[in-house]
């Protein structure tokens, strides 16, 4: 298991005074990247994950900023690879571009990547997403992205979005599920699709090795059942990114206690928003 007991950049009292950097780079072992984009940059404060395998890296969103003059995600994610490459040298090593799904804060950066030099760009709608996995003709299958001795398992998991995609990989056990689990809101649009998701990823932790479960925002604060609000810049509070496979059943449990009623709905380290 890597290292996760990391203090994650958060915001500052005052975005003009902000000293932090554009992307904070956390290595979570020698292969695997954990990214995340500062709040003075976007709020959302989104984080990204870059894997590498043998032939090629897959990055994993590509947070909320398309500028690359306030957001350098190309620019830092080349130095990360540029660095791994030096200690494992390779030539015609390839970078594939990924999405946990279509929403603007987690696809913004995809223009800094056009015309980079051995790069895929998978789009994050449903049409483009779906079929790359397969997903269009069977939503519930098992696809596979083989990155050379590093193979990532993903499956379509609908409900926060149309073409939310859940990636596991079993080299670390980390299970990534965008905006789908998090410490945080949980926005839900197709109640019954997320009800399944949900199920869908209890069952999938019971047969693979989970080591964290690891979605795209931290929005709660460190006291049980109270988030930060909406659009906050600095958050000194916050819990730790990293889940678990209790809190799946905790959310799902949520899920049959809250039934058909909207609204929001708080609980110890999430917050479900129907």
């Amino acid at each position: 298991m890597g290292a996760l007991g990391v203090r994650w950049i958060h915001g500052s009292p005052s975005a003009k005074h902000n000293a932090d950097p554009d992307i904070q780079v956390h290595h979570y072992d020698e292969h695997t990247v954990i990214l995340r984009q500062n709040k003075a940059i976007d709020y959302e404060a989104p984080f990204m994950f870059l894997l590498f395998g043998e032939t090629r890296a897959v990055l994993v969103d590509t947070g909320a900023t398309a500028s690359a003059e306030w957001f350098p995600l190309r620019r830092v994610v080349d130095e990360v690879i540029g660095r791994w490459l030096a200690v494992h040298p390779r030539d015609g090593y390839g970078l594939l571009v990924l999405h946990t799904h279509g929403h603007g804060d987690h696809v913004a950066g995809d223009g800094q990547f056009a015309g980079r030099p051995g790069t895929e760009v998978v789009g994050a709608g449903r049409a483009e997403a779906w079929a790359y996995f397969g997903f269009d003709a069977d939503p519930g299958r098992v696809a596979t992205v083989d990155l050379g001795g590093r193979v990532l398992e993903c499956f379509a998991a609908p409900g926060h979005h149309e073409a939310a995609v859940v990636f596991h990989d079993p080299a670390t056990g980390l299970l990534l599920t965008g905006d789908t689990v998090y410490p945080g809101r949980l926005y839900v649009e197709d109640w019954d699709a997320f009800r399944a998701t949900i199920d869908r990823l209890i069952a999938f932790a019971g047969t693979r090795p989970v080591s964290h479960v690891l979605g795209c925002h931290i929005e709660m604060t460190s006291e049980p059942g109270v988030d930060y609000p909406i659009r906050t810049t600095y958050q000194p509070d916050e819990p730790p990114l990293e889940m678990t496979v209790a809190d799946l059943r905790a959310i799902r449990a949520a899920i049959d206690e809250i039934g058909d009623r909207p609204g929001r709905h708080p609980y110890p380290r999430f917050v479900i928003c129907r």
